[in-house]
């Protein structure tokens, strides 16, 4: 199982040592500095608005759902990392495009397959995939931005999904396997009398209700997405029938007691990390629009050309900054306006959605701090070369 190296005291010990220098040193009567910590705060708030109630709780009671009525075997021999690779990173990578969600609203069902015995590659291209994949941002990326770079983005994202979630599993194969031998982990209380069936109408009834609530208007650009968005409240009340059918027919008490357990203890692993993540990345580069520590025209600046430098600082800058789904196309129409290069642009679109400093503490917490690490590392370096080969060809 992955070291957590949050719970270490001399990480403790960093972490109040880090809080005492920035108050110790940060100059709060600055003008700049106060409307940073206001960004701060009103980002936390508008995160906690926009997608606590609608995407992360939904997200949390499907993971408590995988933990506690999965079959573990099932997921070990499709997604484990011993299963069939073509099999299980088309499995993982379609599963993400379909859920279409946030960096942020996918770690609970990452972290819900991985702690169930998903590989640590088929669970990666899963938490790329997700975020990364979005059909309707990719439309829009090639409506607003030009059809090659929406093009050039759904290559790149489809393949960064395999190929990473592949090299994970290829540098870490040896622990993943081990992992795999630690019955520890694998505390589960599924009913194996209840049929698959059941089981995947329940586990769909509530990925309906995920997906539909938070579907977004495509804004003229596709009608039938926009009948969909119109009737997004009646289709998600018919997945909630369904759901609430489901749990009085097929479901014990004592097992709907151990599913909103389980849920609950994913939400008190993951919430405090995603809020102060949000709150940090709010402090430095705050709201789409909106100026904090590190004002949008200074990334602008640093990514004009199609440098080497250029891209890499395009991709660190999408890792840490946080999007809500679908905002990365406009925050990307004014950056490009404001004289980002088309290399930089691709390789901040394909780095930005699947990663967010929020992202990356839940991941750290789930993984451990080398796999983290190697992982946000394989995103930047492939956005980077990717954005340095399409800045060559366009």
């Amino acid at each position: 199982m992955a070291e957590k190296w949050y719970k270490n005291p001399n990480f403790k010990l960093l972490i109040l040592a880090g809080i005492f220098l920035f108050a110790f040193l940060v100059p709060f009567s600055n003008p700049k500095v106060g409307s940073a910590i206001q960004e701060a705060f009103l980002m936390l708030a508008e995160y906690a608005k926009e997608h606590v109630l609608l995407c992360l709780v939904p997200a949390f009671f499907i993971a408590g759902a995988i933990m506690v009525f999965l079959n573990q075997q099932s997921i070990i021999k499709y997604l484990g990392p011993k299963a069939n690779k073509f099999l299980a990173y088309s499995v993982a990578s379609v599963s993400g495009a379909i859920l279409a969600v946030c960096s942020c609203t996918v770690l609970p069902i990452f972290k819900g397959i991985y702690k169930k015995g998903a590989g640590i590659g088929p669970a990666v291209s899963f938490l790329y995939s997700g975020p990364a994949i979005n059909i309707l941002a990719i439309v829009l990326t090639a409506k607003v931005l030009g059809p090659e770079i929406g093009m050039a983005r759904a290559v790149g994202a489809v393949v960064f999904a395999f190929v990473i979630g592949l090299l994970m599993h290829l540098i870490f194969k040896k622990d993943d396997e081990k992992r795999l031998t630690d019955e520890k982990m694998f505390q589960s209380f599924e009913d194996d009398r209840r049929p698959l069936w059941k089981n995947v109408i329940y586990l769909l009834s509530m990925v309906g209700i995920l997906v539909f609530i938070n579907w977004a208007p495509s804004k003229g650009q596709l009608a039938v997405w926009d009948f969909i968005f119109n009737a997004k409240y009646i289709i998600t009340g018919v997945f909630a029938v369904i759901l609430i059918i489901s749990l009085i027919l097929w479901f014990k008490k004592d097992e709907l007691k151990n599913w909103v357990v389980a849920s609950r203890d994913f939400a008190i692993q993951i919430l405090p990390l995603l809020f102060g993540g949000v709150m940090v990345a709010g402090f430095l580069l705050g709201r789409p629009g909106h100026a904090a520590l590190i004002p949008e025209e200074w990334i602008a600046r640093l990514v004009g050309d199609n440098s080497l430098l250029s891209n890499f600082i395009a991709s660190i800058s999408g890792a840490l900054m946080y999007f809500a789904t679908l905002t990365e196309v406009p925050i990307m129409q004014g950056l490009i306006g404001a004289g980002m290069a088309k290399g930089p642009a691709l390789a901040l679109l394909l780095a930005g959605p699947s990663l967010s400093l929020p992202s990356i503490l839940v991941i750290g917490g789930e993984l451990g701090l080398k796999k983290t690490l190697v992982y946000v590392g394989l995103v930047v370096t492939m956005s980077t070369l990717a954005g340095m080969g399409y800045g060559m060809i366009f």
